[in-house]
C-alpha cells in the first residue's frame, strides 16, 4: 500500500524541481486536483497526479514565453497542420524539464512506480502517420531551439480509429483516447470564431464604385480553442499547440423538444460537431468527402482568425505581416488557408487584390510530402461551390491572374497551360490544391533531397521553370529528445556515460561514438542493451498477440502505413521464399528471423487491408509448423502507435525501407530505427539516399531499381509475367498465395493481391524487385552471423544520424523559409 507522503509548506510547491518541492506539490494535487488519498487512489489517479504536477512547472514558463513573444513584437511561426501525432506526455515533458529522476524518487518514496502509471497515459489521437509524427517533433523542435512557433489542427474526438485484429483481419474501433480526460489541455470557451459553410455569395458595387463581395446565408459553426503546451529541452521556453473543437452555435432546439421530437432538438449540434469528431472521415462515399472538405476550411478558419487577432493587438494594418507572420502549410490539407487570407483582406478589409495577393504569397510556404500524382489532393468544383462559393470564386480569379502571367511567359503554349491551372479541366472540373499551395506561397519544399529533385523534374517541373528557385529542399528529421532519450534510455544512459549528454540538443555530437565501434567494451555494452530492448519487446508480443519470440533472431521491423507503394507485400513474398527454403531443406543451417510488421490501412482501402489478412494468415501458417521450429516467427503488432513504436524501434536489427523508388517523399521512420542502433536494408528513395550517404555504403543493405531505372523499365513496357516465369522461388512464392495454401478455408481469397502482379501490371515493380531483394537478404544473414561485425555496423548507424535531427530541419526553415529568430526568455 502506498505511504502517505510529508506535506511541509514549500514556497516553490508550483515550480520547483527539487524532490521537497516534487513531493510537496504531488501531495498537493492528489488531495486538491484528483480528490484521492494514498489508500484509495488507483495508478490512474496517480497518473493524473503526476500530470498536474508536471503542468504545474510548465505554466508560469508557458505564459513568460508568450510574454516575451508580445513584449519583442517577434515574427511567429504558425505551422498548420490536419494531424499531430504526439504520443504521451508525461515522459516527454519530465524529460525536457529535467527532472525525471526527482520525480521518480519522489513517487517511490509513496510506493508508486512511475514506469507502471506511465502506461495508463493514452496516446492523444491526433494523427495517423509519419505527417502528424513530422508536425510533432517540429513542434518539439521549435521550442528547443527557442523560436516562436504555434502548432493549429483539430482537436479530434476519436482521433483515426484503433486497430483491432479479429481473425487476421483489421477492423476499426473508435479510438476514445478523451474518455479520461486530457490533463495537458487548456479549453479556452472564450476563444471562439464563428466558421461558415454553404450559403451564397451577393456581388455589390460600394460607395466609390468598387465591385464587393459578401457572403450570406450561411450555415455556421463555431470553433473553439484548446491549448496545450509544449516544452523544449534545456530552455525556459514552452510553446503553444492550439486545436480547434467544433461546437453548434445553438446546442437545443426548445421548439421540438417541446414537441417531443427530441432528435430533432439536438440535430443542428450533433451534426456541427461532427466536423471534429475523426481523423480523416471515409471519403469514399458524398458525405465523407464533404465533411473532410469542410474540416480543413474548419480549422484553417479559425486559425487565420487567430494569427490576425494576435497580429491586430499592435499592427493597424496588414502591411508589415509577412514581416510578423509566416504560416507554414504541412501538406495540401490546409492550403484552402491561401484563399480565405485573400477573401479576409479583400472582402472584409477591403485591400485591393494585388496587396492584398503581395501580402498573402510572402506569408505561405507549403511542404509537399508525395510524388504520385494520384495522390495530390483535388476537390470536385462542384463540392467546392456547394461548400465554398466564395473561396471558388477567388480560386477563379487566382488561377486567371496566374495563368495570364503564364500565358505571357509561354505564349500559344495551351498544353503548358492546362498542366499548371488550379483548375483541372480533365474529366470534370477539380481544384488542384497542390497548384493553389504553389502560386500562393513563397516557398515550396520538398523532404527529401531525391524527393525534392524529383518535384523539380516530375510532377512540378513547369512550376519550377515559372518560379525559379521557388521550390527548395528541406530534408526531415527527428527529435532525439522523443527517439533516444526517451524511447531507448538505456542506449540514452550508455552514450551519456561516453560522450556526455550535449547530444541531446546537438545530435551532431553522436559522431564523436564513431571511434568506440572499435571498442570491444563499448560493443558489449552496446549488444548488451539491443537484446534487453528485445526482451521487453518480445513480452510486449507476447502480451498482445499471444507469440513466443526468439530474442536472439533478427528481428527484422517494417513498421508504416500499410499501402502498396510501401511494398509490405514484397516483404512478404520473401518470408514466403524463406519458410519455402526452411520446407524444401530443414536440415539447412538458417539464421533464426522474426519478422515484425505494424501499421494501419485506410478503412477504404480494400487491398492495404487484405494485405493485413496474407500477413496474419502466412504468420498462422509459419509460426505453427514443426518443421520451421521456430528457427523463423511471422508477427503483426496490432494498433501501431507512437507508445507502441517507443517500444519496437529500439528492439529493432534490421529496419524494411523498402519503398519502389520515386515513391516515398522521405520517410522518418528509417531515421528514428537507424538512430537506435538497426541498419537498414532499402532502396534508394526518399531520405534512404541521405542516410546511405553519412552511415556509409559499407552500413547499409541497397537493393533494386532507382528512380530513374523505375521510369525506364515502365517506359520499355514492363511485363511482370517475365519476372514470374524468370525466378523458381518467386514462382512458388506467388503461387502458393494464389492458390490458398495460406487460406485453404478460402483458395481465392488472396487471388486479387496475386492478380494486382500479374494481370494488372504490378505498379509498384514488386516483381522487379524481388531477385535483387532476396539477394540482399541473404547479405543481411551473411552479415548477422559475424555480430562484431553487425555490432560495429550499428554504432556507426548511430554515429552518423547527427543530420537527421529536427533541429537542423527547423533550423533551415527559420533561415530559408520563415525568416524568424530565436527569443530567449529571460534565465
Amino acid at each position: 500500500m502506498p505511504k502517505d507522503p510529508k506535506k511541509p509548506f514549500l514556497a516553490s510547491e508550483k515550480t520547483g524541481l527539487d524532490a521537497a518541492s516534487i513531493k510537496q506539490s504531488i501531495a498537493n494535487h492528489l488531495t486538491y486536483a484528483v480528490g484521492k488519498d494514498s489508500i484509495t487512489a488507483t495508478d490512474r489517479d496517480w497518473f493524473f497526479t503526476a500530470a498536474y504536477v508536471t503542468r504545474d512547472r510548465l505554466i508560469d514558463r508557458w505564459m513568460e514565453t508568450m510574454r516575451g513573444y508580445y513584449v519583442s513584437d517577434a515574427k511567429r511561426v504558425y505551422y498548420l497542420s490536419m494531424e499531430f501525432l504526439m504520443g504521451r506526455t508525461l515522459m516527454n515533458s519530465m524529460l525536457n524539464l529535467g527532472f525525471d529522476q526527482e520525480f521518480r524518487a519522489a513517487l517511490g518514496e509513496v510506493g508508486v512506480d512511475l514506469d507502471r502509471i506511465r502506461e495508463i497515459e493514452h496516446d492523444a489521437a491526433l494523427g495517423n502517420g509519419g505527417l502528424g509524427r513530422l508536425a510533432a517533433c517540429f513542434l518539439d523542435s521549435m521550442a528547443t531551439l527557442d523560436l516562436p512557433g504555434y502548432g493549429y489542427g483539430i482537436r479530434y474526438e476519436y482521433g483515426m480509429f484503433s486497430q483491432r485484429i479479429e481473425d487476421g483481419r483489421q477492423v476499426e474501433h473508435p479510438d476514445n483516447w478523451l474518455r479520461y480526460g486530457n490533463p495537458w489541455e487548456f479549453p479556452r470557451p472564450e476563444v471562439l470564431y464563428q466558421v461558415k459553410f454553404h450559403g451564397r455569395v451577393v456581388q455589390y458595387a460600394d460607395e466609390r464604385g468598387i465591385v464587393r463581395h459578401h457572403w450570406v446565408d450561411t450555415d455556421d459553426v463555431m470553433a473553439m480553442a484548446y491549448d496545450s503546451p509544449i516544452p523544449g529541452c534545456g530552455t525556459k521556453t514552452v510553446n503553444n499547440m492550439r486545436l480547434w473543437a467544433a461546437k453548434a452555435t445553438r446546442d437545443f432546439e426548445l421548439r421540438y423538444f417541446n414537441e417531443g421530437n427530441y432528435i430533432k432538438a439536438v440535430e443542428d449540434k450533433n451534426e456541427s460537431e461532427n466536423l471534429s469528431k475523426v481523423l480523416y472521415p471515409d471519403d469514399t462515399t458524398a458525405m465523407g468527402r464533404e465533411l473532410r472538405l469542410k474540416q480543413q476550411y474548419f480549422f484553417v478558419c479559425a486559425s487565420l482568425q487567430d494569427v490576425l487577432y494576435r497580429y491586430g493587438k499592435y499592427h493597424e494594418n496588414f502591411d508589415a505581416l509577412p514581416d510578423k507572420v509566416a504560416i507554414q502549410l504541412n501538406d495540401t490539407h490546409p492550403s484552402i488557408a491561401i484563399a480565405e487570407l485573400m477573401r479576409v483582406l479583400v472582402d472584409q478589409n477591403h485591400l485591393d487584390w494585388e496587396k492584398a495577393w503581395d501580402i498573402t504569397t510572402r506569408t505561405f510556404a507549403y511542404t509537399n510530402h508525395t510524388l504520385m500524382p494520384e495522390a495530390l489532393e483535388t476537390w470536385p468544383v462542384a463540392l467546392f461551390e456547394n461548400v465554398l462559393p466564395r473561396h471558388m470564386q477567388i480560386i477563379y480569379e487566382i488561377n486567371h491572374r496566374f495563368l495570364k502571367d503564364a500565358m505571357h511567359r509561354y505564349p500559344g503554349d495551351s498544353e503548358v497551360l492546362r498542366r499548371m491551372s488550379i483548375i483541372d479541366e480533365a474529366g470534370g472540373k477539380r481544384v488542384r490544391m497542390a497548384h493553389l499551395a504553389i502560386v500562393g506561397s513563397h516557398k515550396v519544399n520538398g523532404v527529401a533531397q531525391i524527393h525534392t529533385e524529383l518535384m523539380k523534374q516530375t510532377i512540378f517541373a513547369d512550376f519550377d521553370r515559372f518560379y525559379p528557385g521557388k521550390i527548395i529542399n528541406m530534408t526531415n528529421g527527428i527529435t532525439p529528445r522523443r527517439w533516444l532519450n526517451q524511447a531507448n534510455p538505456r542506449l540514452a544512459k550508455l552514450i551519456t556515460s561516453r560522450i556526455g549528454n550535449g547530444w541531446i540538443k546537438d545530435l551532431s555530437q553522436l559522431k564523436r561514438l564513431a571511434p568506440l565501434a572499435e571498442d570491444a567494451a563499448f560493443r558489449q555494452e552496446f549488444a548488451a542493451i539491443k537484446r534487453a530492448n528485445k526482451q521487453n519487446f518480445a513480452a510486449m508480443i507476447k502480451r498482445r498477440i499471444c507469440v513466443d519470440v526468439n530474442v536472439d533472431s533478427l528481428f527484422d521491423v517494417q513498421i508504416k502505413r500499410i499501402h502498396e507503394y510501401k511494398r509490405q507485400l514484397l516483404n512478404l513474398l520473401h518470408v514466403v521464399t524463406l519458410y519455402n527454403r526452411i520446407r524444401h531443406d530443414p536440415a539447412a543451417d538458417f539464421v533464426p528471423r522474426t519478422v515484425i510488421f505494424g501499421g494501419k490501412a485506410a478503412p477504404g482501402y480494400f487491398r492495404a487491408k487484405l494485405i493485413i489478412k496474407l500477413i496474419n494468415d502466412v504468420g498462422d501458417i509459419v509460426n505453427n509448423d514443426p518443421v520451421v521450429a521456430g528457427r523463423m516467427k511471422v508477427v503483426f503488432v496490432p494498433n501501431y502507435d507512437v507508445s507502441t513504436a517507443e517500444n519496437m524501434i529500439p528492439a529493432a536489427d534490421l529496419s524494411e525501407q523498402i519503398s519502389t523508388a520515386g515513391t516515398e517523399a522521405s520517410g522518418t521512420g528509417n531515421m528514428k530505427l537507424a538512430l537506435n542502433g538497426a541498419l537498414t536494408i532499402g532502396t534508394l528513395d526518399g531520405a534512404n539516399i541521405e542516410i546511405r550517404n553519412e552511415v556509409g555504403e559499407e552500413n547499409i543493405f541497397i537493393f533494386g531499381l532507382t528512380a530513374a531505372e523505375v521510369a525506364r523499365v515502365k517506359a520499355e513496357g514492363y511485363q511482370p509475367w517475365d519476372r514470374y516465369h524468370a525466378n523458381i522461388e518467386l514462382r512458388e512464392a506467388l503461387d502458393m498465395i494464389g492458390s490458398g495454401f495460406f487460406s485453404p478455408g478460402e483458395p481465392e481469397r488472396f487471388k486479387p493481391i496475386v492478380d494486382s502482379l500479374l494481370q494488372h501490371g504490378d505498379h509498384y515493380l514488386l516483381l522487379a524487385d524481388y531477385a535483387s531483394y532476396a539477394a540482399c537478404q541473404k547479405e543481411v544473414e551473411q552479415s548477422y552471423l559475424d555480430q562484431e561485425r553487425w555490432v560495429k555496423k550499428a554504432i556507426l548507424n548511430v554515429a552518423n544520424m547527427g543530420k537527421f535531427s529536427s533541429d537542423r530541419t527547423i533550423m533551415q526553415y527559420a533561415g530559408q523559409i520563415w525568416d524568424t529568430k530565436p527569443v530567449v526568455p529571460p534565465a
